[in-house]
């Protein structure tokens, strides 16, 4: 069976194909992806702007066509914090749908926390234990912990590295003062979290997901995405804090240019690995393992499990 999987996030629009059927691993055919920055498009009455639902619509019909074209039998289309959060969320997803013929699903911070911990549980498997999984996105944290394959503490927080970006930085690159206080800062918005995680427990493994994680272990000194998949990558904690103290130093069109890191993305780096770091700390935890699937892969393991196993055209 032939599946495309349309995530809209914060940064981005990404359109990933894949050849999957129950029982196995999705095979990616495509990946297609279009920066939008929807968050920076919410105006200040709170409403994504016309000219970021014209180009939400465009981006969306392209995306459709490609997935007819490529040959699937059914578009999976999610949104997430940015168009989630805007005041005329439900007018810009109606126009969608009617304008595109694709029904954009709102999925709330607690799905997307109980899509990738599915995701992260199906690739490591059973072995793993009990399982911590972090995911930091552009407009959200999400947290989710469990032995089974739908977590039993799943939750999301407004720590995302282009909120962050957004709403507490002052100046490019930040001064010490200000990198200082958000850690500060940071540090009491994942106690409450922390202090429910510490009464399940010490996770049998602490997992890390999604585009700011792979970037921030690459600068740091994993494998590059070209090794494949499977090569084992980790975020340490020294290695962290030596690369956040590089980096804080840099503008975001310094940062564009390191190996690792997307253009579309650079000016939220220092943000991210922030969280990252505060979010090792409160944990305590010396380093952090990179998995490959997240999101989106997770939207497809639960729409197979949903089949009675038989591949479809």
């Amino acid at each position: 069976m032939r599946l495309g999987v349309l995530d809209v996030g914060s940064n981005t629009v990404h359109l990933l194909v894949v050849d999957a059927h129950r029982g196995a691993a999705p095979v990616p055919a495509r990946s297609e992806k279009s920066v939008l920055r929807l968050a920076e498009r919410i105006t200040s009455s709170g409403k994504l702007s016309e000219a970021g639902a014209d180009e939400l619509v465009r981006t969306v019909a392209a995306a459709r066509a490609s997935a007819d074209k490529l040959g699937c039998a059914e578009l999976m289309a999610f949104v997430t914090s940015a168009v989630r959060e805007a005041d005329n969320s439900a007018k810009v997803l109606a126009r969608v749908a009617e304008e595109t013929g694709v029904e954009l699903r709102v999925l709330s911070g607690e799905d997307e926390a109980r899509y990738t911990f599915l995701a992260v549980r199906r690739w490591y498997g059973w072995s793993a234990g009990d399982l911590l999984v972090l995911d930091i996105g552009g407009g959200s944290l999400e947290i989710a912990a469990g032995v089974d394959e739908d977590p039993d503490l799943a939750v999301s927080l407004p720590l995302g590295a282009g909120r962050l970006t957004r709403t507490k930085f002052t100046s490019d690159p930040p001064g010490r003062d200000e990198i200082d206080g958000i850690a500060e800062w940071l540090a009491d918005q994942l106690a409450p979290v922390v202090k429910k995680l510490a009464k399940r427990g010490e996770p049998d493994r602490v997992v890390a997901t999604s585009k700011t994680f792979r970037s921030l272990a690459r600068l740091g000194g994993a494998a590059p995405s070209s090794a494949g998949p499977r090569v084992h990558r980790v975020l340490t904690e020294p290695g962290l804090r030596q690369l956040l103290a590089f980096i804080s130093r840099m503008s975001a069109a310094d940062l564009a240019e390191l190996e690792g890191v997307s253009a579309s993305r650079a000016h939220q780096l220092v943000a991210g690995a922030l969280v990252a770091q505060a979010t090792m700390r409160a944990l305590s935890r010396p380093e952090f393992e990179i998995c490959p699937w997240a999101l989106r892969e997770g939207v497809i393991l639960r729409r197979l499990d949903q089949t009675d196993g038989e591949e479809t055209s």
